[in-house]
């Protein structure tokens, strides 16, 4: 028997209805059968304004029409998810045209929140219809759905957008498809998933069942359309089209699936909400209706500007009559240049041979967006007997941006800068910035149908992205050049740049151009040494050598500039700079005596001639090839890079070579194991140990590697050499090792409270440091440590730390306990060093007289103040009589209380660190709580004061004394 209706809900029913109640109890039970109603529904939410967070929220639901209940009464509650809620009128349904018994009805209103947050909105009403096969008792089963919204980011945004209704007609035996024709109104990505349908939040309905639950069926084992595996029932995570495959027992099923919302955000996909839509499928009993077929166009890039003009087919198997419809956000009224197409209304029409949909759109620059337009297409039969069938394809549209047209690049010899000019951008008023990309010598691309922006192979580097106009909306103009000053070092002698362009599209909507052609200038000018080669020969942590080669000016004004040349070579690394070598006329020098095993190094040539004293210029930066190595089980990944002024991604030169070696293999025993194209793979590889014993790499061994790089300049003057070839580091790790290296010990700190005041002085604020230092561990142990992390308070706050210390800066506190740890090569982290804290100094007094209303004019003393507090307005008193060593210092707050001769309370103040208003300084003007002016008096005080300590123990001083006030 099903639940009774509510004492609420019986208030609904129709005049009619009621009169046959009066008849007797024997109605009772037809009563119960017809008082619950909802199928299906969801709420979808859109911000009025990106400058408010004002949303209109919408709930839409799908009835039961042969109940009386009607949606929305004095039960049925939507919840904002701020604390606030409302209960949603009544609202009677229309019919909806998918079916019988099945009516619609929706409700909106306004609602305002007040601040950043993420916010569940729900409804809750009772009850579903009766008789769903997959719900125990699901007359009695409240019906619920939510969307949730972020704010915590400041986002604009809106809810997903569902075109497709909710509900929907299958028919046992043969496969069932759905989608729910989503988009999202501001771009962002979407990702569906089945879930089980609420009663409310966070619960599951009783007995849920999926659909193709073995209950349903008489022959599971064969239950899909074909009859040779069981039933299966799926959603796309992509597109979201669910499948059933096939449905089995006759009757009414509810599901439920969220559509999830993905924004990039500081180039990492963060959800931002979702909508959790309860859907309902109508089954009919077996029948020998045939699905018809959609025939749509391939998946399609256009460039915006374009005419897209596709024609859709529709087939029955039977010839039926059938109705092709769209859904997509290109359809809206509000769509900008929306699509159309036709027949519009759909029609019932002819499928022999075909029927036909035709779609038109007219792109332009509006519609860029960086993901695709999904156009949903739904075909529906009409057979003279039985149920309809219904089948949905998704045609994917991806409108971008042009490509740039750059011009020739000129340049400024004198200052080695190169101007780029392009042509105005066609979609100048859409987009956002430009990017300028550059590399050192020429590439043969050109981008394929969808590919946009510009490929890592390639080898570009990206030197600037700057506003694409001036301006905006009707008056904005193009902006259309850009100077390359090479961030004001000015461009490599000697090499062949290139450029190419990218225009960027602002987010959300996001999207951005194919790349422009390339542009390439003629070598810059070789008037100062062209430094080719910084090449580590040997690996070591004292006694490493790293060689470094140059060309002579050849392209030097020997008139201004008359030889012989000499030369003298910087190195740059962590600790600074020094030149390591006197004046030389040779071109190669050997930097000896280094550490090549843990640090990188980069190298530049200073030019003399023998008429001028003072240099005549210097060759641009060059460092090492640097190697890394991330140990994995069974195999090791290999990265390196190197700062250059050639180019080590070469089209003529692809391939870098692999050297392998054992544990303390010198260079010459290196052993070539493979070579890299690093214009299709990138400065990476990953030994797997192929052309070892066995598959991978032997866990229990240490493995070293060694890469050869080869660059250019793209010049082809023979005084340059081309290739440039330079080697990495040795650079060794352990597969699979798992044993952490020693544990560090961490020295104590020094307390450094006297001298604290000559160290920052009074003003508080955000500059402390603290200095933490430790010792390496030693023996055997040191050869296991790669690096060092920081740990402050147990939060990670430094890796990769290569010294034996570390400068804890820019902080607000100095109250922190630290923790050292090592990390071998094989990235285990040792145990944590046992900790060494450091605590704050804190200080806090307060005068002994003052005098409120004095007529001096200076406003020295017209305060109850604590020390430190800062210079009334206009006041002439020096900083010396109100600063000083005895200024307040990590003070959180302050509880003042004023007392006369008597005991009686005149004045209390509490005030924290950060207030808008009086602080932690009090700034007492000698009146009590009711505004009075107390007269000339001593009066005693308790000064309750919470300093910033480490330990809560030390953290409340109770302080008390007298002040003088005098007028």
């Amino acid at each position: 028997m099903p639940g009774k209706m509510t004492e609420q809900k019986s208030g609904r029913v129709k005049a009619g209805f009621i009169l046959l109640l009066a008849v007797g109890l024997l109605i009772a039970p037809i009563f119960e059968a017809t008082a619950t109603h909802l199928r299906a529904g969801e709420i979808t939410v859109e911000r009025i304004s990106c400058v408010s967070r004002t949303f209109r929220i919408t709930i839409t639901v799908y009835t039961d029409t042969d109940s009386p209940v009607q949606f929305g009464g004095t039960q049925d509650i939507l919840d904002f998810g701020d604390g606030k809620s409302m209960l949603v009128p009544e609202k009677p349904s229309i019919l909806y045209p998918g079916g019988v018994g099945i009516g619609i009805a929706s409700f909106s209103v306004l609602h305002t929140y007040g601040g950043p947050g993420l916010f569940t909105i729900s409804y809750l009403e009772p009850n579903r219809n009766e008789g769903v096969l997959n719900i125990d008792n699901s007359v009695n089963t409240t019906f619920y759905i939510e969307t949730q919204i972020d704010l915590s980011v400041l986002l604009c945004d809106n809810s997903p957008v569902l075109l497709v209704p909710p509900i929907d007609q299958a028919c046992s035996g043969v496969a069932f498809y759905h989608n729910p024709g989503a988009y999202d109104p501001d771009g962002d990505s979407l990702s569906f998933e089945l879930v089980i349908p609420y009663f409310k939040r966070d619960s599951n309905v009783a007995g849920y069942r999926d659909p193709n639950n073995s209950s349903f069926y008489t022959n599971f084992p064969q239950g899909n359309e074909n009859g040779n595996g069981p039933p299966t029932f799926t959603i796309d995570p992509i597109d979201g089209t669910i499948i059933w495959d096939a449905p089995g027992k006759a009757g009414e099923y509810n599901i439920a699936f969220i559509i999830k919302e993905w924004r990039n955000i500081n180039g990492a996909w963060r959800e931002i909400g979702f909508v959790r839509r309860d859907m309902q499928i109508i089954v009919s009993g077996a029948c020998t209706n045939e699905r018809p077929k959609l025939i749509v166009p391939n998946d399609t890039c256009i460039v915006a500007g374009t005419i897209l003009d596709k024609r859709i087919f529709g087939i029955d198997p039977e010839n039926h009559i059938v109705k092709i419809e769209a859904f997509s956000e290109i359809f809206a009224n509000t769509f900008p240049s929306r699509a159309t197409v036709s027949p519009n209304p759909p029609i019932f029409q002819s499928s022999s041979p075909t029927a036909e949909l035709d779609f038109n759109w007219v792109t332009n620059c509006e519609h860029v967006k960086d993901q695709a337009y999904l156009v949903v297409f739904k075909i529906t039969d009409d057979p003279p007997l039985g149920p309809s069938l219904v089948t949905f394809e998704t045609w994917r549209i991806n409108v971008i941006a042009p490509a740039p047209i750059l011009q020739p690049v000129t340049v400024d010899l004198l200052q080695r800068h190169a101007r780029l000019d392009w042509d105005a951008y066609d979609c100048f008023r859409e987009a956002e910035k430009m990017q300028v990309w550059r590399k050192v010598d020429d590439t043969n691309f050109t981008p394929d149908d969808c590919f946009t922006g510009m490929p890592k192979f390639l080898g570009f580097s990206l030197i600037a992205e700057i506003p694409i106009k001036n301006g905006q909306g009707a008056s904005a103009t193009p902006v259309t050049t850009y100077t390359d000053t090479n961030g004001g070092k000015g461009l490599a002698v000697g090499a062949k740049y290139c450029y190419r362009l990218v225009a960027m599209f602002p987010l959300p909507l996001g999207g951005e151009s194919y790349v422009s052609d390339e542009v390439c200038i003629a070598p810059i000018l070789a008037d100062a040494p062209v430094i080719t080669h910084v090449t580590v020969d040997k690996t070591g942590d004292a006694d490493g050598e790293v060689t470094i080669r140059w060309t002579p000016p050849f392209e030097i004004d020997p008139g201004q500039y008359p030889g012989p040349y000499e030369y003298m070579v910087k190195r740059i690394s962590g600790a600074g700079f020094t030149y390591i070598s006197p004046k030389i006329t040779d071109t190669t020098w050997t930097d000896t005596g280094v550490d090549t095993r843990d640090e990188q190094y980069s190298y530049q040539i200073r030019l003399y001639s023998s008429a001028f004293v003072p240099p005549v210029d210097s060759s641009s930066l060059a460092s090492s090839l640097w190697l890394e190595l991330n140990p994995q089980k069974g195999k090791i990944e290999l990265n390196w890079s190197a700062v250059v002024p050639w180019s080590n991604q070469l089209e003529d030169y692809p391939m870098h070579r692999i050297y392998r070696g054992d544990e303390g293999a010198t260079e010459a025993e290196m052993v070539l194991i493979d070579s890299v194209n690093v214009i299709e793979e990138g400065f990476t590889y990953l030994d797997t140990g192929k052309l070892a014993d066995g598959d991978t790499l032997n866990g229990s061994k240490i493995y070293c590697y060694r890469i050869m790089a080869r660059g250019s300049y793209g010049n082809t003057n023979p005084a340059i050499p081309n290739p440039l070839i330079n080697f990495s580091q040795i650079n060794c790790a352990q597969p699979t090792d798992s044993v952490p290296p020693c544990k560090p010990i961490i020295a104590a700190f020094v307390d450094t409270c006297e001298n604290f005041f000559d160290n920052y002085g009074c003003n508080p604020g955000n500059y402390y440091t603290n200095v933490i230092k430790w010792n390496a561990p030693a023996g055997t142990c040191a050869d296991d440590v790669r690096f060092y992390n920081v740990y402050a308070s147990d939060n990670l706050i430094a890796t990769n730390v290569r010294d034996t210390f570390y400068l804890h800066t820019n902080l607000s506190t100095l109250a922190y306990c630290y923790r050292i740890a090592a990390v071998d090569r094989s990235n285990n982290e040792s145990t944590l060093s046992d900790p060494v804290c450091n605590d704050n100094c804190p200080y806090y007094e307060l005068p002994n007289v003052f005098s409120p209303g004095n007529t001096d004019g200076r406003k020295c003393n017209d305060l109850f103040r604590a020390f430190g507090a800062p210079l009334v307005a206009n006041s002439e008193c020096p900083p010396s009589d109100i600063d000083g060593e005895r200024c307040a210092r990590f003070v959180q707050k302050v509880d003042f209380t004023v007392y006369n001769r008597w005991g009686k309370k005149v004045y209390q103040y509490v005030g924290q660190q950060g207030d808008d208003n009086n602080g932690i300084y009090i700034n007492w003007d000698g009146r009590d709580e009711q505004g009075r002016e107390l007269a000339s008096a001593v009066y005693y005080y308790i000064a309750v004061v919470t300093f910033d300590r480490r330990n809560s123990g030390d953290r409340v001083e109770i302080k008390k004394g007298w002040v003088h006030l005098v007028r």
